[in-house]
Parts: structure tokens; sequence; C-alpha cells
């Protein structure tokens, strides 16, 4: 992640004390964040999904690419310094190379959860109960796809219009 951090060495640093929040769920900020030093928390309810400690990790690209509402919480456990990049997906579009590490954290995601989905239906497969119902549910998140796709040329605004050849 530290290629992010170098990416996002132009913008201000901002610090937030241990326990104040950085995002909400619910909320829709258009930003991106990016961890300079420090530890986060990253909860919904009250359950920790997970203590991030990593230079370069970023946080809000869910929602950002989604044009979601924030689906988790994300907290200083520490004291933090974050880069905070608004309106964070003109920027994307005007400076595509920093799409790349974004699409690599979320394709590792998504590969720990495939990790963990093949471990959980094979937990689970030879149920004769009502957990047997987990491997059912299980493929058939698996198998969800988007409602609808919209290349990246039909995205408001002409991603590469303003991108010059180094960015492409």
């Amino acid at each position: 992640m530290q290629n992010m951090l170098e990416l996002a060495s132009d913008f201000p640093d901002y610090r937030f004390d241990a326990g104040e929040p950085l995002l909400s769920v619910g909320d829709n900020t258009g930003r991106l964040y990016v961890l300079v030093e420090g530890t986060v928390e990253v909860f919904r309810d009250d359950v920790t999904i997970a203590f991030v400690d990593e230079p370069g990790a970023i946080f809000g690209e869910m929602s950002l690419l989604l044009n979601i509402a924030h689906t988790a919480n994300v907290r200083a456990a520490s004291p933090v310094t974050v880069k905070i990049i608004d309106d964070a997906l003109t920027l994307l579009q005007q400076r595509p190379r920093l799409i790349i590490p974004i699409a690599q954290l979320l394709a590792r995601r998504l590969q720990n959860a495939n990790s963990y989905l093949v471990d959980l239906k094979r937990q689970f497969a030879d149920q004769n109960n009502h957990l047997s119902m987990v491997d059912k549910v299980l493929e058939s998140m698996s198998h969800q796809q988007a409602r609808s796709f919209s290349p990246i040329a039909e995205l408001p605004g002409d991603p590469w219009s303003e991108a010059t050849p180094e960015d492409r």
C-alpha cells in the first residue's frame, strides 16, 4: 500500500485523536482516506471488523466507487494521521493511475473472501440440518452481479480527457 501513500503525497495531512471517527455508516462523503500513520478500527454496530495500521491503507473506496453510503465505521484507535482526498471520484477520473492500487486492494479482498467462502462451503456442505443452507446461501452470494454495468467510458465525465500520457 506504500504505492498509494506515494500517490497521495500531494494532499494535506489530517490528524485524529484516539477515539475520533473518520467515517460513519450511512454517510456518503465522496472522500477517500489514506492512512499515513497510526491505527484505525473498522467496525459495524458493535462488531470490530479489523484494526489497520499499514501506511497507505485506504478507506471509503467502496462508498466512493459504488456511490453508496459508507458501510462501516472507521475510528482512530490511536493518534492517526491520514490524507483526505475530497471529491475523490473526480480525482480518479483525472489521475487514473490512482485506480490501480485501489483495484489491487479490492481484488485482494475478493481473493480472501473467496478463500473463506470455500472453507465455509467445505465445513457445511455435508450437514443434514439447518446448517446445510449455508452452502446454498454462499453459492448464491458468490454469483451475485451488479444490476447494471457502466463501462468507464459511460461514467460521468471522460476519465481520460484530462489525463496526461503518464497517468494512462
